[in-house]
C-alpha cells in the first residue's frame, strides 16, 4: 500500500462511505415490494400514533419487530416524508457496521487489512444496495456484526464488559428482526467451542445472568406489550408464520434450490468475486488460527444453513458476508494477475453498455405483455452519460489491468469506486425510473385528485405510501379507478385511460 494511500485511507474511506452509502438516497423512488412496505406501515405508525403494532394498507403486519419502524418515523419527522428520510436510517446503520468493521480489524489486524476489509464491505455490491434500502437488513447485519465481535473478544481476552456488549447488540439485533439475530451469534459460538473442547465455556456464556439480564431489558418489553396487545395474532404472525414457516417452506413464492447462494455470492461480492474466488483455493488456510476458524465457522454456518431454509432470498447471506471482508483483505496481494481481478467487472460492465440492445433482441421472445412492455420503454433511459461512463470504466479497468506503475491496493480501490458510482449513479436510478416511477406519478396523480383507488393484479405498497391513501385490492366494478397493469386489462370490458407508463396504468372503468 503506498504512502499516499496510507495517509489519507481514512478520507478514502470516508468518500466511500458517502458515495454508496448516502449521495444518492433519494435518486429512485421506493421500492417494491420491501422498501414500499416498510415505508408505508411507518407512515401508518405516524398517522395513526400507534407505536407498538404495525399495520400495512390498514392490516396488521407482523413481518418484523418494531426497531427499524421507530428509527424511520424518527427520521421522518426530522426530515420529512421522503424516500431519503425512509432510507436514512439503514445508510447510518451500514455507517457503523463499516466502522465496525475497521474498529475490528485494527485490533486484530494491521491497517492495511483494516482498509481493504472495510473498503471491500462499503463498496460491495450487495452490501451497496442493502445500506440504503429502507428495510431493516442494514441495521441487523450491523447488530450480528458488533455481537460478533464484541463474543470473539471476549472469548479470546476474557473482559465481561465484551459479554454484556454482545448481549446488548443481540438484543436490539431481536428489536430488529427477531430469533435470527440470537441463532447466528449462539450457533457460530457453539460449534466455535465444540471444535475447542470448551462447551462447558459455552453454557457459561450464554446463561450468563447479567447478560440474559441486559438482553430482556432491551428485546423483552416489546415483545411482551405486543402479546399483551394482539395475543395469539402475534405468535401466529411472527414466530410460526415469518420465522418458522418461512424456514420451513418456501414463503410467498421465494425458493430456490439447494445451490441458490452460490450464483449470490459471486454476484453479490463484485466487484471483487476475484479475490473471493481467489480466497476459496486457499480455505484449508482459512481455519489456521482461532479468529481464522470463528470467521470461517460464521460464514460457512449462515451460507449452510439459509441454503437448507424452504424460503429463500438474496440478502439472507449477507448476515454471512462480514467475516468475508477479511477473509479476502489477507489474500488481496495472492491474486498476481490484475487482469483476473478486474475480468467479473470487465464483463459486468459491458454487458450493461449494451443491455438495451440485449434486452430488444430477447423481446419477442417474452410471452408476457407487461415484460415487453417495459422492454419497449427501457431503451430511452440508457442515455448518452451512462454510455459514456461505462465505456471510460471499461477502458480505465483494461489500462489498470496491465499498468505497472500502481500497486494492486491503489487499483482495488479505483474499482470499487467505479462499482460504486456505475450502481448508484446509473444503475439504480434507471432501474428505478424503469420499475417505479410510474408507480410514484400514478400515486401523485391519485393523491392529487382524491382517488379511491382499486389495486388490481399488483402488489405495490409504495403506491399507498406516496398517494397516502388506502387502497381496495379487489376485481374492479364499473365507477372504479384502478391501479393496474397492462396485462390485466383484457379483463375490464369498458375503461377510460387516467395515466399510462411502461405498462402500468391507472384507468377509471366504466358503464
Amino acid at each position: 500500500m503506498n504512502k499516499t494511500l496510507i495517509r489519507y485511507s481514512d478520507w478514502i474511506l470516508a468518500a466511500a462511505i458517502f458515495l454508496s452509502f448516502f449521495a444518492s438516497l433519494s435518486m429512485a423512488p421506493l421500492f417494491d415490494l420491501d422498501e414500499g412496505a416498510f415505508s408505508e406501515a411507518t407512515r401508518e405508525m405516524l398517522q395513526s400514533g400507534n407505536y407498538l403494532t404495525t399495520y400495512l394498507n390498514g392490516e396488521l403486519r407482523f413481518d418484523k419487530p418494531i426497531l427499524i419502524y421507530w428509527l424511520q418515523a424518527l427520521s421522518v419527522k426530522i426530515f420529512g416524508m421522503s424516500e431519503f428520510s425512509f432510507r436514512f436510517p439503514s445508510a447510518l446503520a451500514a455507517t457503523f457496521w463499516s466502522l465496525g468493521i475497521y474498529w475490528f480489524a485494527r485490533r486484530y489486524f494491521d491497517e492495511i487489512t483494516a482498509f481493504a476489509a472495510t473498503f471491500f464491505m462499503v463498496t460491495s455490491l450487495q452490501i451497496t444496495i442493502i445500506a440504503k434500502a429502507a428495510i431493516a437488513d442494514a441495521l441487523l447485519n450491523m447488530f450480528i456484526a458488533y455481537s460478533m465481535f464484541f463474543v470473539y473478544i471476549y472469548l479470546d481476552k476474557n473482559e465481561k464488559k465484551y459479554l454484556y456488549f454482545a448481549f446488548g447488540a443481540i438484543g436490539f439485533g431481536a428489536l430488529t428482526k427477531g430469533p435470527v439475530a440470537i441463532l447466528i451469534p449462539l450457533a457460530v459460538t457453539f460449534i466455535y467451542l465444540l471444535i475447542k473442547k470448551e462447551l462447558k465455556l459455552f453454557f457459561k456464556t450464554v446463561f450468563n445472568p447479567i447478560g440474559l439480564l441486559i438482553f430482556s431489558l432491551i428485546a423483552l418489553p416489546w415483545y411482551i406489550l405486543e402479546y399483551m396487545d394482539q395475543g395469539m395474532r402475534f405468535i401466529e404472525g411472527f414466530f410460526l408464520k415469518h420465522n418458522i414457516s418461512r424456514f420451513k417452506t418456501s414463503f410467498e413464492g421465494h425458493s430456490g434450490s439447494l445451490f441458490y447462494y452460490i450464483p449470490v455470492v459471486l454476484i453479490g461480492l463484485l466487484p471483487y468475486t476475484s479475490l473471493f474466488l481467489k480466497a476459496i483455493t486457499k480455505i484449508k488456510s482459512w481455519f489456521k488460527n482461532d479468529l481464522y476458524l470463528f470467521f470461517s465457522i460464521w460464514f460457512i454456518f449462515v451460507f449452510l444453513f439459509f441454503s437448507f431454509s424452504g424460503t429463500k432470498l438474496p440478502h439472507y447471506v449477507i448476515y454471512g458476508y462480514t467475516p468475508l471482508f477479511f477473509i479476502m483483505a489477507m489474500y488481496l496481494k495472492e491474486i498476481k494477475n490484475d487482469f483476473l481481478l478486474f475480468l467479473p467487472v470487465i464483463l459486468l460492465f459491458t454487458v450493461l453498455l449494451f443491455l438495451p440492445e440485449i434486452a430488444l433482441l430477447f423481446k419477442e421472445s417474452v410471452k408476457d405483455e407487461f415484460a415487453r412492455a417495459v422492454i419497449v420503454s427501457a431503451p430511452s433511459y440508457f442515455t448518452f452519460p451512462y454510455r459514456i461512463f461505462f465505456i471510460f470504466a471499461i477502458t480505465l479497468l483494461l489500462i489498470l489491468s496491465f499498468n505497472k506503475h500502481f500497486d494492486k491496493i491503489t487499483k482495488t480501490v479505483i474499482l470499487g469506486f467505479l462499482s460504486v458510482i456505475a450502481v448508484n449513479f446509473f444503475v439504480i436510478p434507471i432501474y428505478g425510473k424503469i420499475a417505479q416511477e410510474p408507480i410514484k406519478e400514478a400515486a401523485l396523480i391519485s393523491k392529487k385528485y382524491g382517488f379511491d383507488v382499486v389495486m388490481y393484479r399488483l402488489n405495490t405498497p409504495s403506491f399507498i405510501v406516496y398517494s397516502e391513501k388506502f387502497v381496495e385490492k379487489r376485481a374492479p366494478i364499473p365507477g372504479d379507478i384502478v391501479l393496474t397493469k397492462v396485462t390485466a386489462l383484457k379483463e375490464l370490458k369498458n375503461y377510460k385511460i387516467i395515466y399510462q407508463k411502461n405498462g402500468i396504468l391507472l384507468v377509471k372503468v366504466e358503464k
